[in-house]
C-alpha cells in the first residue's frame, strides 16, 4: 500500500483532480491498483449522485408537470410553476454558498468554511423542491377555483391569494421557524440543512408565492390557462378537485 500525503483540503477541487491524476496513473504489470481515502470517497459519491441525477431530476419535473396540469387544465401554469422553483432554489443554493462555503456568519454560527458536501446539497434541492410544491399546489387550487367560477385572470389571482396568503404565510413562517431551530447545532451539515430548508420556505412564500406567481400569472393573462383541445379534453376528464365544491362569491353580472 503506497499512500499519497498533501496539505490540500479534502474536499477541494485541487484534491480531487489529484485522485484523478493518480487514478490515470498505469498500473504496474499483473496489478489492478485501487485509489481509496476521504478524497477519493467523496469523488466516489458525487460520480455516483451526478449519474442518478438527470433522472432524479426528471421525475420531478414528469411528475410536476402531470399532477399541476391535471389540477390547472393548463399546459403553461406546470412550466410557470417550475421555472419560478427554479428561481426560488437557486437563490436559495447560492446563500448557501454565501454563507458555509464563502464563511460569511461562520463566526456567528461556529462552523468552519469548506466546500459544500454534494449530497447534502441534492437532500436540500429536494426537500425544499416538495414543500415549495405544496404551497403551489395550495394556491393554484384556490386561483383555478375562482377562475373556473368566471373571475378573469387578474381578479381570479387576486382573490386567490387573498383567501390563502396569510395560510401559507403562517404555515411557511411555522415550518421555518422549526427548522432554524437546527442552527444550534455545533454540527455543520446539521446548521446546514436547517437554514437552507427554512430560507427556501420563507422565499418561496413571499417572494415566489406573494410576487413572482402573481405577476407571471398576470403577464401570460389568458394565455396562463392554455392547452391544446386533445390535452384540454384529458384535463377535463380526469381533472384534480378538492372534492366538494364550496359557495364562493360568482363574478358580478353587468346589465345594460
Amino acid at each position: 500500500m503506497l499512500q499519497v500525503v498533501t496539505d490540500l483540503d479534502r474536499r477541494s477541487a485541487a484534491a480531487r483532480d489529484l485522485v484523478a491524476e493518480v487514478r490515470d496513473l498505469p498500473d504496474p504489470a499483473g496489478v489492478d491498483a485501487l485509489v481509496g481515502g476521504r478524497t477519493a470517497e467523496l469523488v466516489d459519491s458525487m460520480a455516483a449522485i451526478t449519474g442518478s441525477l438527470p433522472l432524479a431530476a426528471g421525475w420531478l419535473v414528469a411528475t410536476t408537470v402531470v399532477i399541476l396540469f391535471l389540477f390547472t387544465g393548463s399546459v403553461v401554469q406546470p412550466l410557470r410553476a417550475l421555472v419560478l422553483n427554479g428561481v426560488g432554489l437557486a437563490a436559495t443554493l447560492g446563500a448557501m454558498v454565501w454563507v458555509f462555503q464563502d464563511g460569511h456568519l461562520s463566526g456567528v454560527l461556529g462552523f468552519t468554511p469548506m466546500p459544500l458536501d454534494t449530497s447534502m446539497m441534492v437532500l436540500l434541492f429536494c426537500v425544499a423542491f416538495g414543500l415549495s410544491m405544496d404551497y403551489e399546489v395550495f394556491v393554484m387550487g384556490r386561483i383555478t377555483e375562482m377562475r373556473e367560477q368566471g373571475w378573469s385572470s387578474e381578479e381570479a389571482v387576486v382573490r386567490g391569494l387573498a383567501h390563502t396568503g396569510r395560510i401559507v404565510s403562517t404555515a411557511a413562517a411555522l415550518i421555518a421557524i422549526s427548522f432554524f431551530a437546527f442552527l444550534v447545532s455545533r454540527v455543520s451539515f446539521i446548521q446546514f440543512f436547517g437554514l437552507g430548508t427554512g430560507l427556501a420556505i420563507l422565499v418561496d412564500a413571499t417572494l415566489i408565492r406573494g410576487v413572482l406567481l402573481p405577476a407571471g400569472i398576470r403577464l401570460l393573462g389568458e394565455a396562463a390557462w392554455w392547452a391544446p383541445r386533445p390535452l384540454r379534453a384529458v384535463a377535463d376528464r380526469f381533472r384534480l378537485r378538492e372534492g366538494t365544491e364550496e359557495e364562493l362569491p360568482v363574478p358580478p353580472v353587468t346589465v345594460g
